[in-house]
């Protein structure tokens, strides 16, 4: 008499299915492999709302910076700079080409006594020179607090609207200051065993290191109104081995690069670019 076959179990059933997806994998591979797989690649580009709706208004204003920090960049000239040339070619806004207010004098002119809210530049430049009580050099954050007075004077900022024709009005602090720090940083090291093979190990080092710290705020004031309609702070910071000799000005472009899609995106809508890789 003949028994009937033992039936195989679940198990078994599952590892023979592995098997045979196992083989139709790579006898896959090996024919894309043989053929040439055909890649493209589609660029993509996702848009980002403005934070601000910039709709009234025509001309745009970067009007100055109360600065301080780093005696080796004139971060009020050279922001001012920056977002002009940015401005002039990813804004939609006719950029006003104007002297730049020098707003540390403007605040202290503010502050003297019966200069009244409108501010006055009637003080003489000794009177300047000794900062009224609160106002003082802006070597760091807690220095620029005096200072935030100066955004919310409507009565000045609507004064410097109705010189321009009503713009949209930039302004706010900016403190671009050196910093140094030491520690154990973890760093990628190349090694080769006794065959010759590479690895790339992790390896914990201890550095000194120094470099920039830059604290931007952004205001941007309604010229008709004077009124804010809207700030945002930012902080980045770069920092090389202590041997490295790289110039102040060379690290405020590079932390300035990193700001500005983040200030562009408050005035119109951006694109962030990027790319796709399909398979034919």
């Amino acid at each position: 008499m003949t028994g009937r076959p033992p039936r195989k179990n679940s198990a078994s059933r599952r590892v023979g299915r592995r098997l045979v997806l196992a083989a139709v994998t790579a006898g896959v591979a090996v024919i894309v492999a043989a053929c040439g797989a055909d890649y493209y690649e589609i660029p993509i580009e996702t848009p980002i709302q403005p934070k601000l709706d910039v709709s009234a208004f025509q001309r745009v204003l970067v009007a100055g910076f109360v600065a301080g920090g780093s005696e080796d960049v004139d971060a009020n000239q050279e922001t001012v700079r920056l977002l002009r040339s940015q401005l002039r070619t990813k804004s939609s806004l006719k950029v006003i080409d104007a002297d730049v207010l020098p707003l540390l004098e403007v605040a202290q002119d503010q502050a003297q006594p019966g200069s009244g809210e409108a501010g006055s530049s009637s003080g003489t430049s000794a009177d300047r020179a000794a900062a009224p009580a609160g106002l003082k050099n802006i070597k760091e954050e807690k220095d620029l607090e005096p200072y935030e007075r100066l955004f919310a004077n409507t009565t000045y900022w609507k004064r410097i609207g109705e010189e321009f024709q009503n713009p949209l009005i930039v302004t706010g602090t900016v403190l671009f200051t050196n910093r140094s720090t030491s520690g154990f940083v973890q760093r990628d090291q190349e090694v080769f065993d006794s065959l010759g093979r590479r690895r790339v190990m992790p390896v914990r080092t201890y550095m000194e290191r120094k470099g920039f710290v830059l604290r931007p705020k952004f205001v941007f004031i309604d010229g008709r109104t004077g009124a804010t309609m809207y700030s945002e702070s930012y902080r980045e910071e770069v920092l090389y081995n202590a041997q490295q000799n790289t110039p102040a000005l060379s690290s405020y472009f590079e932390l300035m690069d990193r700001l500005v899609p983040s200030f562009l995106s408050a005035l119109s809508s951006q694109k962030i670019k990027g790319s796709r890789v399909l398979l034919k």
